[in-house]
């Protein structure tokens, strides 16, 4: 990461949030509790899948993996912002901010690919229920799985590859609470369009693909929904989706302001605020969209619980 003609920087500095001392009292009692709340969530809902036959289902099965990526998602970055509510600076080394770097991009991809595999298999679900589990047979259940993981992998190669292939000197302060791919491009001391084309080029891509597989996946599934007579019927049906399309807008909502809109258009500032949304808030709200709505996990989670304790 350092040229031949510069020192190589041995230190980053992450800015964090802000600097006001008050407010990272606040910030730190607030983001701790979303943290703590988001691992019993994301363990909670791992857990009851594992435990509850009547959930051993692919649409389950994904949404484990999904709660298992908000837990990695989350642990790459908020530990680091915890961290640096409590001390004067905080320090990555370059090898700390790659792995950082990685593991944020491998999550964050992983998320994308599995969103659109649960559209996927909620489409497979209702227009075609009858050979619903041949076409989701464990094999290709295993398989989207793979594919999304190794998604995600060889996406965080490209940002963590390209980093590495920059050089940095003097200015060593990045402005987030995390090692993001941008601002540390623009701390590069290097000339390069290609690490500047490509990890946009290859997120982008993803984002787009995997949206167009929701989209597709949603405007075939409401074909299907409007073609079953009854009213509760349809309710039924479209209920089964509401939780993941509530998730998918949240998340691919805040992805499209952060990638999608003008650099021009919005502060330094208000990237971060939207950042904490999508990798430190959807992760603790996941959880809790799929089980508030969803009947099936209240009713294996009021198995699991001792009769004295009705779940409603």
């Amino acid at each position: 990461m350092s040229g031949n003609n510069c020192t190589a920087v041995t230190e980053f500095i992450l800015l964090g949030l802000t600097d006001d001392p008050t407010l990272h009292v606040i910030l730190f009692v607030i983001f701790l509790g979303v943290y703590a709340v988001t691992l019993v969530g994301n363990l909670s809902i791992i857990t009851l899948i594992r435990n509850s036959s009547q959930l051993h289902t692919p649409m389950y099965l994904f949404l484990s993996h999904l709660a298992f990526v908000d837990i990695g998602y989350s642990s790459s970055v908020t530990p680091v912002m915890l961290k640096n509510f409590l001390v004067d600076k905080t320090i990555m080394c370059p090898e700390g901010c790659v792995v950082q770097l990685f593991f944020v991009v491998s999550f964050g991809s992983a998320e994308c690919f599995l969103l659109a595999v649960m559209a996927y298999d909620r489409y497979l679900a209702i227009s075609n229920p009858l050979h619903y589990s041949t076409k989701m047979s464990a094999r290709v259940c295993t398989l989207f799985l793979i594919t999304s993981y190794l998604g995600g992998c060889v996406n965080a190669w490209i940002f963590t590859c390209c980093l590495l292939n920059l050089s940095f000197c003097g200015p060593n302060k990045i402005n987030h609470f995390f090692c993001d791919y941008s601002p540390l491009l623009k701390l590069s001391y290097s000339q390069d369009d290609v690490a500047e084309i490509l990890p946009s080029a290859s997120a982008g891509s993803i984002i787009m693909i995997t949206m167009l597989i929701i989209i597709i996946s949603y405007v075939y599934i409401l074909s299907c929904v409007l073609k079953i007579r009854s009213t509760e019927g349809r309710s039924k049906a479209f209920s089964t989706c509401t939780s993941h399309l509530t998730a998918v807008t949240l998340f691919y909502g805040t992805l499209t302001f952060i990638y999608v809109m003008p650099k021009s258009s919005y502060s330094t500032d208000e990237n971060k605020v939207v950042s904490v949304f999508y990798m430190v808030m959807i992760p603790m709200l996941n959880p809790l969209i799929y089980s508030l709505r969803n009947n099936e996990v209240k009713g294996a989670l009021q198995k699991l619980l001792p009769r004295k304790y009705p779940f409603s």
